[in-house]
Order: structure tokens, then sequence, then C-alpha cells
């Protein structure tokens, strides 16, 4: 199983997003915050990182350090009325940078990349 670790503090996207893992066959590690973020993505190595921009305990400041190492892919997502906040995490280095809805109807997809 791939290892993809997420930062979403919302407990029903939570579990919406461990659910499609499951059924896609990768192992998906859940934080809460952009402190935990890093330090579970330097103790783990993850192949892939999403970050939910609306997490409430620095989701931006988790994702710079993040983008700023080079590490590990990670894919951003948020409300698509937050323009400002998608361009913050693009000056930070994000390279995918995505609508809620997009990431959500693409959720499967974005989590089978994990596995190649």
């Amino acid at each position: 199983m791939a290892d993809v670790l997420a930062l979403v503090d919302d407990l029903f996207f939570q579990a919406k997003m461990m659910e499609t893992a499951k059924q896609v066959g990768v192992a998906l590690r859940v934080v809460s915050s952009g402190d935990a973020l890093v330090q579970a993505a330097a103790a783990q190595a993850p192949a892939l990182v999403l970050v939910d921009l609306n997490a409430r305990q620095g989701a931006l400041a988790g994702l710079t350090q993040l983008c700023a190492s080079g590490q590990t892919q990670v894919v951003a997502f948020l409300s698509h009325v937050q323009t400002d906040l998608a361009a913050q995490a693009r000056a930070a280095g994000c390279q995918q940078v995505l609508p809620r809805s997009k990431f959500t109807a693409d959720l499967a997809e974005i989590l089978r990349r994990a596995k190649s």
C-alpha cells in the first residue's frame, strides 16, 4: 500500500477520504494541524501529501514548509472562491491547488497517483 498523508480537520470529509483511500488500496494517515503535518511528513516520507487549506491550524504554514523541502508531491484544495488563498499556496510552491469540488470529484484518481 502507498502512503498518503493528509491535513484535514473536517471529520465528515476525513471519513470520505478514508473510505476512498480504502477502496483504492492506499494507506491514508490524517493529521489536523500544520505542525503535525510537517512532523509526520518528515517521519513518514509519504508518496503524496493532501492539504485542506481551510484547516484551522496552520495549513498554509505547513504547506509552505513542505513545498520548501521539495521532498514530496503536494496537492492542496480549498473553496473555489478563495482566490487569494490559492495564490498564496502557489506562491509557497504548491504546484497543484484545486477547488474542493474538483478535488472531491477526482479524489480516487489523485490517490491512485500515490501508488505509481
